[in-house]
């Protein structure tokens, strides 16, 4: 992970080649990341040569990865805390694709952003049509049609 430049390399038990690869982020994640970064060389000195360096972005207080079953946990007692709606942490994936399309960006990215090998998987599989995404279509068509102009006593 690169904040300066505001990259992560997703690598590791990864499904595909396509899994492999480079997300960027805005800059209030990198603040974010930057904070956590902090704790974990805090942690880091505290354990000192008990720390366990597996390179991941996330982890145990010594260093050693989490528990996937916990960061799902974790995350629903968080977002009930924050009085978020009930959301699996898998679904999170799903969310963020289904935003990304209805922010404007175009399914190619979307997918490469997911790691998909094609936009077609990415379009069946994880992109819900959102309420904002039918008026978005909806607006569009009623652009799109010509109409004639309307007179006063119409």
């Amino acid at each position: 992970m690169d904040l300066r430049t505001r990259r992560l390399h997703v690598r590791g038990d990864v499904k595909s080649e396509d899994s492999d690869r480079e997300i960027i982020f805005d800059e209030q994640t990198a603040a974010v990341l930057g904070a956590w970064r902090t704790t974990l060389r805090a942690e880091r000195l505290a354990w000192g040569p008990a720390w366990t360096d597996t390179g991941r972005v996330f982890t145990r207080e010594d260093g050693t990865p989490v528990r996937p079953g916990w960061v799902s946990e974790r995350f629903g007692t968080l977002a009930a805390r924050a009085g978020l709606p009930p959301v699996r942490f898998h679904d999170l994936r799903h969310g963020s694709a289904s935003m990304l399309l209805a922010a404007g960006t175009s399914m190619k990215v979307v997918s490469e952003i997911m790691g998909h090998a094609t936009s077609a998987f990415t379009a069946d599989v994880y992109v819900t049509v959102t309420e904002e995404l039918a008026e978005a279509a909806a607006s569009s068509i009623a652009a799109f049609v010509p109409r004639r102009a309307r007179t006063s006593n119409q």
